[in-house]
């Protein structure tokens, strides 16, 4: 491997992102009109810069259109259903971008690695998880999966900073440090999971995600090339003068409770 390149200037980095949003907005305004049915899986190490890319990505979308999933542990009556059940009720109907921050590839990984589940079930998903994913791609559905790649030095220097910052204490979590202290488990997991699920009708796309800023312009540049869209003309909108109000009686200010002007 060559010389990493220098991290990407904060300025460049803006202009860019501002122009991939604008293309983002065009492409839900086109999933919306088009009946499109899109879903993003969001996969990697812990502090790999997934959730920051999906930050980036619905920033400036209509969440009546683009909406994430990012699903907790599963509960008792999950635990006793199909195992991708949970996860089919958030699947994207027409019109929809559904992101999922980490998906039904938590067997492969962190349940497999922590021993959340048996070995058997392991290969059953990996045996139903190709059948599954074609399942959605023959129901019209666009299926994108991306996996945060980060190298174990940067790995531990992120979360040593969550460590030392109080608004990022809260993502690092006992599975994270434990997920740290098996880094060799973590990786065997992830390269059976390639070898079992990365198919030609179902890639994995690798973002290289040390340099955040890259990863995540990257990654929205790629999902942009994804699904090819055209422009929607939007209605043009006359805001004319309103009529003046008539016979309108209001209640005095005095009758509400506002909030304390403290900024």
């Amino acid at each position: 491997m060559g010389r990493r390149p220098p991290w990407l200037d904060s300025d460049k980095y803006e202009r860019e992102l501002r122009r991939l949003q604008v293309k983002l907005a065009r492409l839900q305004a086109w999933v919306a009109h088009e009946g499109l049915k899109v879903c993003v899986l969001f996969e990697g190490r812990d502090a790999a810069g997934k959730g920051g890319a999906i930050k980036r990505i619905v920033q400036f979308m209509n969440p009546r259109i683009v909406r994430i999933t990012a699903l907790g542990k599963p509960t008792e009556r999950e635990r006793g259903q199909w195992y991708f059940q949970r996860y089919v009720r958030h699947l994207p109907a027409a019109g929809e971008i559904v992101l999922f921050d980490r998906s039904w590839y938590n067997r492969a990984g962190v349940e497999r690695v922590m021993g959340f589940c048996t070995e058997e079930e392991v290969e059953e998903f990996f045996q139903t998880c190709p059948e599954f994913e074609h399942m959605l791609q023959r129901s019209g559905m666009h299926l994108i999966k991306y996996w945060f790649s980060v190298s174990d030095e940067e790995q531990e220097r992120r979360l040593h900073a969550r460590l030392g910052k109080p608004r990022k204490r809260w993502k690092l979590s006992d599975m994270d440090l434990a997920s740290w202290e098996r880094w060799e488990d973590y990786s065997r997991a992830k390269d059976e999971m390639f070898a079992r699920t990365d198919t030609d009708g179902s890639p994995w796309w690798v973002v290289n995600a040390d340099d955040k800023r890259r990863a995540r312009l990257n990654c929205i540049a790629h999902l942009l090339d994804q699904i090819p869209c055209e422009d929607i003309p939007y209605q043009e909108v006359d805001l004319s003068p309103r009529s003046p109000a008539r016979n309108l009686d209001r209640p005095p200010l005095e009758n509400q409770r506002f909030v304390p002007d403290r900024y």
